[in-house]
C-alpha cells in the first residue's frame, strides 16, 4: 500500500522531528509525560468509542490483533498477519507467546473470541460491529491460535481489526467494571482519573512489543487553545495536537518542536435524509451547492486542509471535482430549492461541538453564512462534547458538523454508515439498495483496480445524492516539548506509537 511522501511532512518549527536524544539527555524511564487534550473521554468502552479524545486514551489502554504503521500499513499486533485460505474465507490467526492483560491475567484466543462475539451481538451497540458484517464463525482450537470463517469474501475484514474500536478486553472482567477501569494489554494501563481534569496511566510492564518510554502518562484536559499554548511554552504540558496552523505557530517556542502531517480524517456536513426537513434530495443539492468548501478551509480552519470528496483512502480517494457543485453555485443552488418547492429557502438545524475539536464552532457560522446567500435560515446549536456526542450517536439531528475518521479501506470508513444493517445508519440518516448493492461489490474482489471502479460508483453516488456535504481533509499539527524523544509522526495523527516516545532528563 503506497502513501506518498506528501502526507508526512517535516518538522516545521525548532528542534527537528523528534528523533532519538534530540532533547540532549539520555532518556528518563522514571518521567512522567503529560498530553493535553481538549475534552474528557466519552466513551471507555474500546468497541463504543467515537470521540478523538476516547480514541487517543484508549489507544495507550487496548491492543487489537493487529495495527498498523506510521504510514497506515496493515501489520501483525497480538497476532501476526493471518494465513488465508484459497477461497478466501479461513482466517488463521496465530497469537503471540505470553500475551498478558495489565491485571496479570493471560490474554489467549478465548478473550478474542469473547471481544468479537461481544461486539457482533446486537445489544453492545457497538460502532465496529459492522467490520464483522462478513463473519459467519469465530473459534478458539487453540489458545494461541483464532480462526474467523466468513460467510462471503471480505476484501477490507482485517483493516477492521487493526483500531481501537477491535481492541482485545478480558473475558472474565465485567463490562461494568471497564467502564470505570478499562483493562487492556496497551502499553500504559488505567491509574486514575478526576472528570474534566485529567486521566492518569501507568507504565505496563507486561507490554508485549517492549517497555513503553515513560512511567506515567498524564492526558490533561485543557478545552481553550491559547490555555494549551501556555501549557506548552511553561512545559506543564509535553505534546498536545492542533488543527489551527496560527495557534500552533504561537505555542513554536525554544522549548518546543512541531511536526505537521497530513490526515485521513474528514470534516463534513452531515445530512439526516431521514429527517423531514432534509427528505427532499433537491434541498439537500442546494445546500451542496450554496456551500464553498475553500472558503470553509480558509475561514474556519486558516487554510490548513485540502477540498475533500467522500473517500480519503489513498488508492481510492474521491476526485473532487467529480459532482454536481464541485465548487460554490448560487444559481444552481436556488434551481435546486425551486425544485423542492422552496424558493425563497427553508429552515435548518445544525449541531456542532465545543472541544471535541477546534474548527467545529467556526465550520458551523461559515456554512450558516454561505446558506443565507440562497435563503437557507440556519440554526446553529453549540453542544459541549459530551451532549454533542450522545445527541450524534442517538441521530438525534437534522445536520452536523463533524469531524469523522478515515481509514486505507472506503468499507471499513463507510460501510457502517450508509448500508441499511450498519452499526451507524440510524445517524447517516440515508441506505439504499443501489448502495447495499456497491458495498457488497467493493468487498467480493481484492483486485485494486476493479475496487477502485466500485468505489468510484459508490462516491459518485453520494455526492450525486447529496447524502452529505464533504468538506474538507485537516493538517494537524503536532507540538512537542523539546525534551520529547522518538514521537512517532503519524499519517493519521493517531497515536498508537506513543509508548515509544521518552522524555529527556
Amino acid at each position: 500500500m503506497l502513501i506518498t511522501a506528501s502526507l508526512l511532512l517535516a518538522g516545521c518549527a525548532s528542534g527537528g522531528s523528534g528523533k532519538p536524544n534530540e532533547g540532549g539527555g539520555a532518556a528518563d524511564p522514571d518521567s512522567t509525560m503529560v498530553f493535553g487534550i481538549t475534552a474528557d473521554v466519552a466513551q471507555t468502552l474500546p468497541w463504543t468509542t467515537t470521540s478523538e479524545q476516547s480514541f487517543q486514551v484508549l489507544s495507550q489502554i487496548y491492543s487489537p490483533l493487529l495495527s498498523t504503521d506510521k504510514d497506515s500499513v496493515i501489520i501483525g499486533n497480538l497476532a501476526d498477519l493471518p494465513e488465508i485460505s484459497d477461497d478466501n474465507l479461513t482466517y488463521t490467526f496465530t497469537l503471540k507467546e505470553g500475551l498478558k492483560f495489565s491485571d496479570g491475567s493471560a490474554l489467549d484466543s478465548e478473550d478474542v473470541k469473547y471481544t468479537y462475539d461481544l461486539i457482533m451481538d446486537p445489544d453492545s451497540a457497538a460502532s465496529s460491529s459492522s467490520f464483522f458484517a462478513s463473519v459467519e464463525s469465530i473459534e478458539a482450537p487453540s489458545p494461541t491460535s483464532v480462526v474467523i470463517t466468513l460467510k462471503n469474501p471480505d476484501a477490507s475484514f482485517l483493516s477492521g481489526l487493526n483500531g481501537v474500536n477491535t481492541g482485545i478486553v478480558p473475558s472474565d472482567v465485567d463490562i461494568e467494571t471497564l467502564q470505570t477501569t478499562p483493562v487492556g494489554s496497551g502499553p500504559y494501563k488505567w491509574a486514575k482519573r478526576v472528570a474534566n481534569e485529567s486521566i492518569t496511566l501507568e507504565r505496563n510492564d507486561d507490554f508485549f512489543l517492549g517497555k513503553p518510554g515513560v512511567a506515567e502518562l498524564e492526558f490533561r484536559i485543557i478545552p481553550e487553545s491559547q490555555a494549551m499554548v501556555s501549557a506548552l511554552k511553561t512545559e506543564l504540558i509535553d505534546v498536545a495536537i492542533f488543527d489551527n496552523p496560527v495557534t500552533a505557530k504561537t505555542a513554536a517556542s525554544n522549548v518546543t518542536k512541531t511536526e505537521e502531517v497530513g490526515s485521513l480524517q474528514y470534516h463534513v456536513l452531515q445530512l439526516r435524509a431521514a429527517s423531514p426537513v432534509l427528505a427532499d434530495v433537491n434541498k439537500r443539492l442546494a445546500i451542496q451547492c450554496a456551500i464553498s468548501r475553500q472558503e470553509v478551509i480558509d475561514s474556519a480552519a486558516l487554510s490548513a486542509g485540502e477540498v475533500t470528496g467522500p473517500i480519503t483512502a489513498p488508492e481510492f480517494r474521491s476526485d473532487v471535482t467529480a459532482q454536481p457543485c464541485p465548487e460554490q453555485d448560487l444559481d444552481k443552488a436556488k434551481e435546486y430549492l425551486t425544485k423542492a418547492g422552496t424558493p425563497d429557502g427553508f429552515d435548518l438545524d445544525i449541531i456542532t461541538s465545543q472541544g471535541l475539536y477546534s474548527t467545529a464552532v467556526d465550520e458551523a457560522q461559515t456554512v450558516q453564512a454561505q446558506l443565507a446567500l440562497v435563503g437557507i435560515k440556519v440554526k446553529v446549536e453549540t453542544l459541549d462534547s459530551s451532549a454533542y456526542v450522545d445527541k450524534w450517536l442517538a441521530g438525534d439531528f437534522d445536520a452536523a458538523i463533524a469531524a469523522n475518521g478515515g481509514g486505507t479501506d472506503p468499507h471499513t470508513g463507510y460501510a457502517r454508515y450508509f448500508t441499511s444493517t450498519g452499526s451507524f445508519n440510524n445517524v447517516a440518516g440515508y441506505s439504499s439498495p443501489e448502495l447495499d448493492a456497491l458495498f457488497a461489490e467493493g468487498i467480493a474482489t481484492t483486485d485494486i483496480a476493479e475496487r477502485k471502479a466500485i468505489y468510484t460508483k459508490l462516491s459518485s453516488y453520494l455526492v450525486d445524492n447529496a447524502v452529505w456535504a464533504w468538506l474538507f481533509t485537516p493538517k494537524k499539527f503536532i507540538v512537542l516539548n523539546a525534551a520529547v524523544n522518538d514521537y512517532e509522526a503519524r499519517i493519521d495523527a493517531g497515536l498508537t506509537g506513543l509508548w515509544k516516545a521518552n522524555i529527556s532528563k
